[in-house]
């Protein structure tokens, strides 16, 4: 099936528009841009710079991909904006591209980025996240997969968010936060395991008891972070969740969010 453009959208000739993507109105493309089959933007977006986006995502109204950084280190080059398949972005996203020359900003997939969100400079999502709306990530943040990102919330550069994770709204979040735990506040701070988000995703409940005990290890004992990482190595069954968690937190290099 070809692709449907809309006879006000402008597309550069150069742009890769693949099969049965839908255009809309006033919709803007440019020339180093490719969409990936089955693409559909609404009306009035704008896709541009070394942009590539894979198969079946949906943009909405006034959403912006791909353009330049705000990062004013930018001196020019080309930087990437690579978008994986099925991704939702609702009216007002902006998403921009790299700061360095040969880098990129990178989203996977099946993720929901809701109305008014921004992903700056150099971030790497993974897949099946959602951010809600005006939620806010500055550059170098990286999201795992699955994790949920509050209303208006606030993610510093370098930070990271650990799969299943999820935050709190209007939270403001300066340090990690851990895999499989809630973050909220100002700063925001571990409050304790996301249960219904593991419990909805499958994980198993010797690895959610085991992820508790871990919780309260790191969080309610007063140790060192690397004495409370020996700890669940040497106490804990070495489930995946449990590994993991011990991999994010010894990988971490703002700290944790206590």
């Amino acid at each position: 099936m070809p692709a449907s453009i809309h006879s006000t959208a402008v597309v550069h000739p150069n742009a890769k528009i693949g099969a049965g993507c839908h255009v809309g109105p006033y919709c803007v493309i440019g020339e180093h841009v490719t969409l990936g089959d089955n693409c559909k933007l609404h009306s009035h977006v704008v896709i541009d710079g070394h942009t590539t986006l894979g198969a079946a995502n949906e943009i909405f109204p006034f959403a912006s991909i791909g353009l330049q950084t705000q990062d004013l280190k930018w001196k020019g080059g080309i930087t990437r904006t690579q978008i994986g398949d099925r991704n939702t972005f609702r009216e007002y996203v902006s998403i921009h591209s790299a700061t360095s020359d040969g880098d990129a900003t990178v989203i996977g997939s099946d993720n929901h980025i809701l109305a008014y969100c921004h992903i700056a400079h150099d971030c790497r999502l993974g897949d099946h996240i959602v951010m809600s709306n005006v939620a806010t990530l500055a550059g170098h943040v990286t999201v795992e997969d699955q994790a949920i990102i509050g209303g208006l919330a606030a993610v510093h550069q370098f930070c990271r968010i650990g799969r299943l994770a999820m935050i709190g709204g209007c939270s403001k979040v300066v340090q990690d936060i851990p895999p499989f735990m809630i973050g909220d506040g100002n700063p925001a701070e571990t409050r304790t395991i996301n249960k219904v988000g593991m419990e909805r995703n499958g994980i198993s409940e010797a690895a959610q008891a085991a992820l508790k005990t871990a919780y309260k290890t790191l969080f309610r004992e007063k140790l060192t972070v690397s004495n409370a990482l020996a700890k669940i190595e040497q106490e804990l069954p070495p489930l995946p969740e449990v590994q993991h968690l011990v991999q994010f937190v010894r990988a971490s290099e703002r700290g944790i969010g206590k």
